[in-house]
């Protein structure tokens, strides 16, 4: 599994958008958006068929369909150390709408968030969109520690949120149950939401143990909501499918009333409920040679970039995607623009636009594809120079 000869490239340039191979000219390899080279499971295929064979598509409960609730409540709760019941999961239509309706429910405009820097460009993006003001908190590019004295020193009268990407997109760390007790006491200590972003969570090598953020002390299970989704682990970023969970129903309550999640206004697709569902239940041996590629996939990537001279690679805990320092001296956006013309290789430059301002002087390759493509893919970036 996870060869070449599993790849229908002809599929992928159909359908695969989002600065991947539909929109790439032919002979360019893109290591760019966060998403799979490769099928969803055969397990979740099935399922989807078996929901449609009686021809009904019905209207399904606003808040998410029971057997999806229950799956990624017990799924959290095996996985993740999680203390969730079926009912504090509410269905959203992806990680990212979760991120911004969370935003909208803490946020008044002008009330301000503190966000970590670098971090994937939606964090920002969420909390401008409800006219909140960004404080950017440091986090080290080489270490994706957070610098905590940092993050308390920007907080005052009108901070009402924190938001944290566990694991980390684009550093690939996992926090540990210690600091994000520390987090947890920090926001209880000033009476602050805080938003844990855990999309990335099942993607973990090495057997590290991983804590939702809820579990790690009773502070964070108060004021607090997860975000997760579907699209990374399991290939199903088209089907737009993701959940909101939190600790405190009538918190959850509120939330759903306030989103229009009450109503036909707000709601998910009961069939890509369904393939979540089936991903979580049956797709478990399909997840796990998934993984395993990955992670061979990571340390042949770390391997052949640490030998090389123009870029210095970090060894991720966690995510599919590396975040390499750029050694030759160009700019983020000049090294990601060199390679594409004289190596044509796609990567996402490490610039404020996608990842903040300490992201500058990286660049962050995805390496969920066949190891012959990744291969030929780094290879190429190096010989471009």
């Amino acid at each position: 599994m996870f060869t070449n000869n599993d790849i229908n490239f002809e599929a992928l340039k159909r359908k695969a958008y989002n600065g991947r191979w539909a929109v790439l000219e032919d002979g360019i390899i893109p290591l760019t958006a966060a998403d799979p080279d490769f099928s969803t499971a055969p397990a979740i295929q099935q399922g989807i068929i078996e929901y449609i064979q009686d021809g009904y598509l019905s209207y399904g409960p606003f808040s998410g369909l029971p057997e999806f609730k229950k799956s990624v409540a017990d799924h959290f709760n095996k996985e993740k150390n999680g203390n969730f019941a079926p009912e504090n999961v509410l269905a959203v239509n992806s990680a990212a709408q979760g991120m911004f309706l969370i935003a909208k429910y803490v946020l008044q405009p002008g009330d301000e968030a503190i966000i970590l820097d670098p971090v994937d460009f939606l964090f920002k993006k969420s909390v401008e969109a409800v006219g909140g003001v960004v404080n950017l908190c440091p986090v080290d590019p080489q270490t994706a520690e957070i610098d905590l004295e940092k993050l308390v020193s920007l907080i005052n009268s009108k901070t009402k949120l924190i938001s944290i990407c566990n694991p980390h997109n684009p550093l690939g760390k996992i926090y540990s149950k210690d600091v994000l007790k520390k987090i947890s006491q920090i926001a209880s200590a000033h009476d602050l939401w805080v938003m844990s972003d855990e999309i990335w969570s099942d993607i973990i090598y090495d057997y590290r143990d991983f804590h939702t953020y809820s579990s790690v002390s009773a502070e964070a299970a108060k004021k607090s909501f997860t975000v997760y989704g579907f699209s990374k682990s399991f290939g199903m970023a088209g089907l737009r499918i993701g959940a909101v969970l939190c600790n405190d129903q009538e918190i959850l309550d509120d939330f759903i009333e306030k989103s229009n999640f009450n109503s036909t206004i707000e709601g998910v697709s009961t069939l890509s409920q369904i393939a979540g569902s089936v991903a979580l239940e049956k797709a478990k041996p399909w997840y796990d040679e998934f993984l395993s590629h990955l992670q061979s996939n990571r340390d042949l990537a770390f391997n052949i970039l640490t030998r090389s001279e123009i870029l210095a690679p970090n060894l991720p805990e966690a995510t599919f995607v590396l975040f390499p320092q750029i050694k030759n001296g160009l700019t983020s956006e000049e090294f990601a623009s060199h390679v594409l013309q004289y190596g044509k290789v796609a990567v996402v430059p490490g610039s404020e636009r996608w990842f903040g301002k300490g992201a500058e002087g990286h660049i962050r390759i995805c390496f969920s594809t066949s190891q012959e493509i990744l291969e030929e893919g780094l290879n190429r970036i190096i010989k471009s120079f």
